[in-house]
C-alpha cells in the first residue's frame, strides 16, 4: 500500500482543530499577500524609474534641439535685421513665452493648495457618521 505523502494528515482534522489553525493560516496568507505586493511594486517601480531616465534623457535631447532651432531663428532674422536686434527679438519672446507659461503654471498650482484629499476625506467622514448611525440617509454631511 502507498504512504501518504510527507505534511500531508493521516486523519480528518476535527472541527475544532479547523477552527483553532484558521487564525495562523490567515495570518499566513496576509503575509504572503503582503509580499506579492511587495514585489509587484519592486517591478512596476523599477520600470517606473528606468522609464523616468529614459524621459529625462529625451528631454535633454530636446532641449539641444530647442537651442540649435533658437540659433536658426536668429540667424534667419539676421538676415533682415542686425544680427544684435535678432537676437534681441528671439530673446522677447522667450520671455513672453515663459511668462505666459509662469502665470498658468502659478495658477494651476494654487488650485492644488493645500495638497490635501479634501473630497476623500469628506467622503470618509460621512461614511464613519454612517456607522456611527448619525446623519440623515442620503443626505451629504
Amino acid at each position: 500500500m502507498t504512504e501518504p505523502a510527507a505534511g500531508t494528515p493521516s486523519r480528518k482534522r476535527s472541527l475544532i482543530e479547523l477552527v483553532a489553525s484558521l487564525p495562523e493560516q490567515v495570518q499566513k496568507l496576509v503575509h504572503r499577500e503582503i509580499e506579492l505586493v511587495k514585489t509587484e511594486l519592486i517591478a512596476k517601480l523599477t520600470a517606473l524609474g528606468v522609464g523616468a531616465g529614459l524621459l529625462l534623457g529625451a528631454a535633454i535631447t530636446l532641449l539641444f534641439l530647442v537651442g540649435v532651432l533658437l540659433t536658426l531663428a536668429i540667424i534667419g532674422l539676421s538676415y533682415v535685421m542686425p544680427d544684435w536686434a535678432a537676437a534681441l527679438v528671439v530673446a522677447g519672446a522667450l520671455l513672453v513665452i515663459a511668462a505666459v507659461l509662469a502665470l498658468v503654471g502659478y495658477a494651476v498650482l494654487k488650485r492644488g493648495i493645500p495638497p490635501l484629499p479634501t473630497e476623500s476625506i469628506a467622503s470618509i467622514r460621512k461614511d464613519i457618521l454612517a456607522v456611527k448611525g448619525e446623519g440623515r440617509r442620503g443626505s451629504d454631511v
